[in-house]
């Protein structure tokens, strides 16, 4: 448990890595819930990079941080009151998407969600990590599937071990059951890795839903 703390701390620096790779803001369509702490929450608007909003502020997409508690958080958007727990995202307007292509997943002992899938047509092993602002994967793991990092943009960051240059890229396709997703942002760090982090840049195309042991993962978009 405590390498993977450890990474639940890294990767909340990669929240950095999207603000360097000149993404723009969106019009607040969609809401997610990345994490939350006592009177604040950190939220998915758009698409858009996670932020850190405080209980009665509210964004300049118009969405208002009502209450937090536990892994929820109540917001408010378009006028209507929204509770969302952590890794679950809420689309303003119906979603186009007739949510046929799925993934079912069963957590193990520790109570997380490994599953085998592929990047780029290669096998690889995923822990699914709502944490994560991207998927993230260590250097050999990324030069055994084909993945040249030197292609992608360089970006630094402070971790509990040092500051750690990281390269942003681009996969372009990430496969879990039968979920194709496309041209997904992915983060390659210098350290080995023994899992392949399942992040928000896959995940919040997705709708997750957790019954006890279970996760169903179906295709939003």
């Amino acid at each position: 448990m405590q390498a993977r703390e450890w990474w639940a701390i890294w990767v909340r620096g990669v929240a950095v890595l999207c603000a360097l790779t000149g993404g723009s803001p969106a019009i607040a369509q969609e809401v997610g819930l990345a994490g939350v702490f006592p009177g604040k929450a950190v939220l998915l608007i758009g698409g858009g990079p996670p932020r850190t909003v405080a209980v009665g502020a509210t964004t300049g997409e118009g969405v208002k941080l009502l209450a937090v508690g536990g892994d929820t958080a109540t917001v408010e958007v378009e006028g209507k009151k929204r509770v969302l727990r952590v890794g679950q995202h809420v689309v303003s307007a119906p979603s186009s998407g007739d949510g046929s292509t799925k993934a079912v997943l069963t957590a193990d002992a520790g109570g997380h969600f490994l599953t085998m899938g592929s990047i780029n047509g290669a096998s690889v092993r995923f822990l699914v990590d709502t944490g994560a602002s991207t998927i993230a994967l260590g250097a050999g793991e990324a030069r055994r599937i084909g993945v040249d990092a030197g292609k992608g943009e360089p970006a630094t960051f402070s971790t509990p071990n040092g500051v750690v240059t990281a390269r942003v890229v681009k996969l372009d396709s990430v496969r879990v059951g039968d979920i194709v997703i496309n041209r997904v942002d992915a983060a390659v760090v210098p350290q080995e890795m023994p899992v392949v982090l399942l992040g928000l840049s896959f995940l919040n195309r997705l709708e997750m839903q957790r019954e006890g042991q279970t996760m169903t993962l179906r295709r939003r978009y």
